[in-house]
């Protein structure tokens, strides 16, 4: 009986919790109290606005408070239920979560103001404020988790509350959208739970920490190979990667514009993000085997997207592509070796070292902060930061342009730079941003990639960095020049309003000043990241050192330093 209870006090916590570690678990509380509360307000939808945002600005409040918390101090770990990990499930917040928190808590606010203009009481009734929360909800959980079975549940959770939101409304559409969406995360969602049983068979555990520090005394063993390639796949087919891209076309036109808003930002770049964590952090010499394939799927992925948003006359659809070339650069980061001494200084003269000197960072425990991997894993973590923030954007200044012009075509729409000329110089910031052209968010970051792909002897792929990017300044020339500096169509009248608002639905009021408020934030973080890049280059760099030497994130979850 002692033996017992004494190895149930040796997996238990014993130590109490301090006010911050609390700071943990809130963004995920937040989501799913506000979320009850607006269904206990069913009956009362005139106070599902003012419930919602401020449920919404609370949320990131808590993302700022804990990503300060953790760029000051470091990793934070939480176990739930009072056990010990790896025994239980733990709550755990480095500073690449954090910042993906953070930055997601920032969409999720700009997306429910412009809902407050844009969602009608019949779009309330169908529960888009209970859903957003819950979407929210699951990808705050998603970012947070320390356990690998925990992120498949919270990826459920998050595509609970995305099938609500992409079918409001029922129109037909909407379900063939809502039916190729489902079949094909079915599809991922199942490959992802057999790789996980895969997982849990080979090392007994699915804490992630536990993992990362079994995998390396496994070094080698090509079971570990398989397990980081079936990973690749099912997070491949969340992100819409090529050559499992083409559900996101087929899907995103469909809901109405702040709901594509929503998951162009985010849905995408959670897949992102538990690529990163999984595969670099967990099964790092599994990357390097893989390493080419990453390089060429995000080849393919960017040339993808960017030709299928230049051969696309709808603006919504053009959109769907261009968050296809994003996800493409973002793989660039992954994709690149982790040095390459012949190579590496390469990389100290360029903007990698203008921001790491300007950040003070220390980089150690064996990473090279001039090695190619950490460059371009930070450049793809500044990049992500920008694509979250511009597609937010971008999809909700579409969804503005469609409702002043009264259709989402290329061809039907134009007068709007005569007609609503500071709305046009918001869109233009957009489209100079997602082009990746100075003085905007995406210079930055694409600079970064394209010198860690030198620096790896990846000529190839940095070409196709600047390529992707030379198209995509094509389809925004393209975009502006039809929909915003033509004069209008003479099919169109400028005067008659359009008896549907931009998502299919009865309108608001048309020129409802509420809906330019999130563009004018989501436009200056994409000016101000670009004139001021050091403080998110920072925290990037100093993510990428933490993912790529997990020394810190390891020893808030295991108690030890390993």
């Amino acid at each position: 009986m002692n033996e017992t209870q004494a190895l149930i006090d040796a997996a238990m916590v014993t130590r109490d919790y301090t006010s911050d570690q609390a700071l943990v678990v809130f963004p995920v509380l937040i989501c799913f109290v506000f979320g009850a509360v607006l269904l206990m307000a069913r009956r009362r939808m005139d106070l599902h606005p003012p419930i919602a945002v401020t449920g919404l600005a609370l949320l990131l409040v808590a993302d700022l408070a804990l990503l300060a918390r953790i760029a000051g101090w470091g990793p934070m770990s939480m176990a739930m239920g009072g056990w010990r990990p790896p025994f239980g499930i733990s709550f755990t917040v480095d500073l690449l979560s954090a910042l993906f928190l953070t930055v997601a808590g920032f969409a999720g606010l700009a997306c429910g103001i412009y809902a407050v203009a844009s969602i009608d009481e019949e779009g309330r009734r169908y529960g888009f404020f209970p859903f957003l929360f819950m979407v929210l909800g699951g990808v705050s959980g998603a970012f947070l988790t320390g356990d690998i079975f925990n992120l498949y549940v919270w990826f459920e959770v998050m595509l609970i509350g995305s099938f609500g939101l992409l079918i409001l409304g029922s129109e037909r559409e909407q379900l063939d959208g809502a039916t190729k969406y489902g079949f094909l995360n079915l599809l991922g969602a199942t490959l992802f739970l057999l790789t996980i049983g895969y997982c849990y068979g080979v090392f007994g555990t699915l804490n992630m920490a536990d993992i990362a520090l079994k995998s390396a005394s496994l070094e080698g063993n090509g079971v570990l190979l398989t397990i980081a390639s079936l990973f690749l796949v099912a997070f491949s087919m969340k992100a819409a990667a090529f050559p499992l891209n083409f559900w996101l076309p087929a899907s995103y036109h469909t809901p109405r514009f702040v709901v594509s808003a929503l998951f162009a930002g985010l849905l995408t770049k959670v897949g992102i993000y538990a690529l990163i964590r999984v595969v670099l952090m967990l099964f790092p010499p599994e990357r390097g085997g893989i390493g080419l394939i990453l390089a060429w799927m995000a080849a393919l992925t960017m040339l993808v997207g960017s030709l299928g948003a230049l051969a696309q006359s709808d603006l919504r659809r053009l959109l769907n592509y261009v968050v296809i070339a994003g996800i493409g650069t973002i793989l660039v980061g992954l994709a690149v070796p982790p040095v390459l001494e012949s190579n590496s200084a390469a990389i100290t003269t360029g903007a990698a070292a203008v921001l790491r000197e300007q950040s003070g960072l220390p980089f150690n425990n064996g990473v090279s902060s001039d090695g190619p991997l950490a460059t371009g894993l930070s450049g793809a973590i500044f990049y992500a930061v920008h694509s979250i923030v511009v597609m937010t954007a971008l999809y909700l200044a579409a969804g503005v342009a469609a409702f002043r012009t009264g259709t989402s075509s290329l061809h039907e729409m134009g007068g709007m730079w005569r007609r609503h000329p500071l709305f046009s110089v918001l869109f233009l910031v957009l489209l100079l941003g997602v082009a990746g052209l100075p003085p905007f968010s995406g210079f930055w970051p694409k600079l970064l990639l394209v010198r860690a792909s030198i620096a790896a002897d990846l000529p190839w792929l940095a070409t196709t960095v600047l390529v992707s990017g030379f198209l995509l300044t094509i389809a925004s020339a393209r975009i502006f020049a039809l929909a915003f500096w033509r004069p209008l169509p003479v099919l169109a009248d400028a005067n008659e309003p359009h008896p549907h608002s931009e998502d299919g639905f009865r309108a608001p009021p048309p020129g409802r000043p509420l809906a330019l408020v999130p563009l004018v934030a989501l436009s200056l973080f994409v000016v101000a990241i670009g004139i001021w890049p050091e403080g998110l280059g920072r925290l990037s760099f100093e993510a990428a050192h933490q993912v790529l030497s997990p020394s810190a994130y390891l020893a808030s979850v295991l108690g030890t330093a390993p």
